[in-house]
């Protein structure tokens, strides 16, 4: 999580809800929440050495796991840890690889913990201690605690042993108000804190899930219970329509690739030569350097409010100009529609920029996030690859609901 800037947090709900012979279904479910942005759910720096994909994994049985909006804003999931399963919201970050919820033992004036469901080890038969300290400091908050293992259940799929993170100290407000109990990280293991493996890559070497790859449908109805879909082994076609276009990943740390170009109708090209940019389900918005932000704003009307935040003219919105990025060879189009984020409330209406100046330093920046303003459009199929093939991304238009 980056400053705290406020917008809105997209955080995504799983309820497990098997889904066929070939897949696993999460479903997501929405909900509404203040006016407030989850942005980059991890500090910024340098990746160590290029992870190992590990081998191939045998058989393509994918898994789903339904997801939950929050006002278009905060899109988050269950899953159960402990045996029986203590079950837990958390947000399915592919900007971070840890996994971690809030302890029963947690510090008696860390607020966040009083506010949402908490782990007791002494409720599991199947809990194993491991004490080691560990600290995450994300974008827009930070938290320490200690490593323990138990089980985890989540869409489906059970036992699981993972290595996860009770949080004893949160002294972040951001974690407070959210909706979310914790946070299930899908990027790759080398940004996992304590070199801890990520769940993801249990399922797999446990064998119970086929292959490393998962997919984030959002549903972009924002009067729909129904908040969309992860899911764990594979995609859905019912979610997008054909064909995927498949981005290879330039740094298997964050989900990165190269964006060639993007587009402000016909007048604005930024990005002309080329940008590192990231998926990323943890951002409510699309973010990128401030001049570039400042500019594209500038053109479709924005009024600056906020740190590096913009309202727009909720009347101008059908006369404002795509957005397209190049991606892959292929542009990839928002209409305001997509890009203009629309919060109602008592007959108010507040419309805002999905587009955030945020510049991130040198080695990791700068860079584009593209967060779910992006993703609520274009369905993201996430593939860690194998040996034989590379990590890549795979984007195509999502079905409307």
């Amino acid at each position: 999580m980056s400053p705290l800037p406020p917008l809105l947090w997209l955080v995504l709900l799983l309820t497990a809800e098997p889904a066929g012979a070939s897949l696993i279904r999460i479903p997501l479910r929405r909900v509404h929440i203040e006016h407030r942005t989850l942005n980059p759910l991890r500090g910024w720096g340098k990746p160590p050495a290029t992870p190992s994909l590990g081998a191939p994994s045998p058989g393509d049985k994918p898994a789903f796991v339904p997801l939950s909006n929050y006002m278009n804003a905060q899109y988050y999931g269950e899953i159960g840890l402990g045996t029986p399963p203590q079950n837990f919201s958390v947000v399915f970050d592919t900007g971070s690889s840890n996994l971690w919820v809030p302890s029963i033992r947690c510090h008696f004036f860390s607020l966040p913990c009083w506010f949402h469901h908490r782990f007791n080890h002494k409720a599991s038969t199947s809990f194993r201690p491991n004490g080691t300290k560990f600290a995450i400091e994300y974008g827009t908050g930070k938290l320490a605690g200690i490593l323990s293992e138990d089980k985890l259940t989540i869409g489906g799929i059970m036992n699981a042993s993972v290595i996860f993170g009770e949080a004893l100290w949160e002294p972040s407000l951001v974690f407070t108000f959210a909706h979310f109990d914790g946070i299930l990280g899908l990027a790759f293991p080398v940004l996992a804190v304590g070199g801890v493996r990520p769940p993801l890559d249990v399922l797999v070497g446990q064998g119970l899930l086929d292959k490393p790859v998962f997919s984030f449908y959002f549903n972009r109805d924002p009067g729909a219970d129904d908040g969309g879909e992860l899911v764990l082994g594979g995609s859905d076609p019912a979610h997008y329509i054909p064909p995927l276009t498949f981005v290879p990943v330039t740094i298997p740390a964050y989900w990165q690739i190269h964006m060639e170009r993007v587009k402000v109708g016909t007048g604005l090209t930024l990005c002309a030569q080329g940008c590192a940019a990231i998926l990323d389900t943890g951002t409510s918005l699309i973010t990128g350097p401030t001049e570039e932000i400042q500019a594209l704003n500038k053109a479709i009307g924005g009024i600056p409010l906020l740190v590096g935040e913009y309202l727009i003219q909720c009347k101008a919105i059908p006369t404002l100009p795509p957005v397209s990025f190049l991606l892959g060879g292929v542009w990839f189009n928002l209409t305001a529609q997509d890009y203009v984020v629309q919060i109602a409330r008592d007959g108010f209406r507040l419309c805002l920029s999905g587009f955030q100046a945020m510049d991130v330093p040198p080695p990791a920046g700068p860079l584009w996030i593209l967060g779910d303003v992006f993703l609520r459009t274009y369905v993201a199929v996430f593939d860690r690859g194998n040996l034989t093939s590379g990590a890549r991304v795979g984007l195509a238009r999502a079905r409307s609901p």
